[in-house]
C-alpha cells in the first residue's frame, strides 16, 4: 500500500497504518467515554471508520475541565467535491454540534497549485476553491462558528505564523516526512509549515493556548506529525487528532480518484449519471446468478456495501443484515446496487438544493485578511 496525502493505493491495512504512523487506536473504551459526554455516538465512531488518534483522551479531558477546543480540517481545491471527501466533514459536524465548538476549514488553493507537479494554476485552484467550499457549507456546519480559510485570501495572517514554524523545521525533515525528491519545487517544500499553522491560530488571535482536534483522513497525518513536533518550539499545545478510513472507488482496485470521473460520485453528478456510476460498478461479486447464490459475495471488497457502511445505511442491524444476505448469496449484486441508487440519488437531491442556497451564504463563511484584522 502507498499512503501519502497526495497518493493512496493498494489494499490498506489499517492495523498495520497505527503501527507505521505510531497512532493509537480508538477503543471501546474511549468510545464509551466519548458517548457519555455526547450522549450519541456516531456511526462513523460504531462502525470504526474514524479508527485512530492522538491524544483525543487529552481533548476530552481539556473539556471536562472546561476548557473549549476548536476543530481543524481542510480540501485541496483540485476538483469537484466527491462522496468520499464528506466522510470526514460528516464527522466533523457531528463534533461542532456536539462540543459546540469553532471550525477552522483550510482550503489548500496554494498547495494544489505547488504539488503535484505541474500543479494548477491558481486561477483554476481559486474556482475549486469556490465550489468546494459550497459543498462544505451544504453539510450544514454553523454560521459564525465556522470559517472558510482559503490560504491565497489569508496569506498575511497565515504567513507570519508560518514563518515560526519553517524556522523550526529543516529541508532534511521535510524530505523524510513526505519524500521529496530533489526535484521538488520550493513552494512544497514550505508549504507544510502553512497548513500547520491553523492549528495555532485560534491560540494566537486570543493571546491565550486553545487546544485544537484535526479530524482527517488518515492520509493526511505526516502533516500533523511535523505539527506536533514543533509546537512545544513554539509554546502552543500540540494539536490532537481523529483518522478516518477511506471510501473506496467505485471500480476495480477501490482507488477512488477525481480524474477517474467512474470511480466516484460527485455532489454535482446528476441522479442519471450517479445511478449509471453505480450500476456500472465493481463488486467482486461472481459471475452468474447461481455461483454467487451458492457461494456468496465478499462485502469487505465490495464498493456498494461500502458505501451502505460508511454513509447510506444508518441502522447497525439493518447494515450487518445486509453483510449476511451478501455473505451467504441471498443478496445479488444488481438488486443491491439499485437499492443503494435510490440512497444516493435522493441524498444527491437534497445535498444539491442545499448547495444552492449555500452560493447566497458564501460570504458569511469565506474569512480574508481584513477579517482577522478586525
Amino acid at each position: 500500500m502507498i499512503i501519502t496525502p497526495w497518493q493512496v493505493s493498494g489494499r490498506i491495512d489499517y492495523d498495520k497504518l497505527i503501527e507505521q504512523f505510531g497512532t493509537e487506536p480508538i477503543t471501546e473504551r474511549l468510545m464509551e467515554r466519548i458517548e457519555s459526554i455526547t450522549g450519541e455516538l456516531h456511526m462513523q465512531l460504531r462502525r470504526k471508520i474514524f479508527f485512530s488518534h492522538r491524544d483525543l483522551d487529552w481533548i476530552l479531558d481539556m473539556h471536562e475541565k472546561g476548557e473549549k477546543f476548536v476543530l481543524y480540517t481542510g480540501r485541496g481545491p483540485s476538483g469537484p467535491t466527491t462522496i468520499g471527501h464528506m466522510v470526514p466533514w460528516i464527522f466533523t459536524k457531528y463534533l461542532q454540534d456536539k462540543f459546540d465548538a469553532k471550525l477552522y476549514f483550510q482550503l489548500t488553493d496554494d498547495e494544489k497549485s505547488l504539488w503535484p507537479p505541474p500543479g494548477m494554476s491558481l486561477k483554476e485552484t481559486k474556482f475549486w476553491t469556490c465550489e468546494n467550499a459550497l459543498d462544505i457549507i451544504a453539510t450544514g456546519f454553523k454560521k459564525g462558528k465556522t470559517l472558510l480559510i482559503a490560504d491565497t485570501l489569508c496569506a498575511k495572517t497565515l504567513y507570519n505564523i508560518a514563518i515560526e514554524v519553517g524556522k523550526h523545521v529543516t529541508y532534511s525533515t521535510i524530505k523524510a516526512i513526505f519524500g521529496f525528491e530533489d526535484s521538488a519545487n520550493i513552494g512544497i517544500i514550505f508549504f507544510p509549515a502553512m497548513q500547520a499553522v491553523p492549528a495555532f491560530l485560534e491560540s494566537r488571535l486570543v493571546g491565550r493556548n486553545v487546544p485544537c482536534l484535526i479530524p482527517a483522513a488518515i492520509d493526511q497525518d505526516p502533516y500533523w506529525r511535523m505539527t506536533r513536533d514543533i509546537a512545544p518550539k513554539l509554546g502552543f499545545f500540540k494539536p490532537a487528532q481523529v483518522h478516518s478510513k477511506f471510501l473506496p472507488g467505485l471500480l476495480a482496485g477501490g482507488k477512488m480518484s477525481a480524474s477517474i470521473p467512474e470511480s466516484a460520485i460527485f455532489t454535482t453528478d446528476d441522479a442519471k449519471t450517479a445511478s449509471r456510476k453505480i450500476l456500472n460498478a465493481f463488486t467482486g461479486g461472481k459471475a452468474t446468478v447461481e455461483e454467487q447464490r451458492r457461494l456468496g459475495g465478499d462485502p469487505e471488497i465490495c464498493p456498494i456495501f461500502q458505501y451502505e457502511y460508511f454513509l447510506f445505511e444508518p441502522n447497525d442491524a439493518k447494515v450487518e443484515e445486509i453483510r449476511q444476505k451478501c455473505l451467504k448469496g441471498e443478496l445479488l449484486c444488481g438488486e443491491h446496487k439499485e437499492t443503494l441508487a435510490e440512497k444516493v440519488v435522493a441524498f444527491l437531491k437534497s445535498h444539491q438544493e442545499k448547495r444552492e442556497k449555500a452560493k447566497e451564504m458564501l460570504e458569511e463563511y469565506m474569512v480574508t485578511d481584513k477579517d482577522f484584522g478586525n
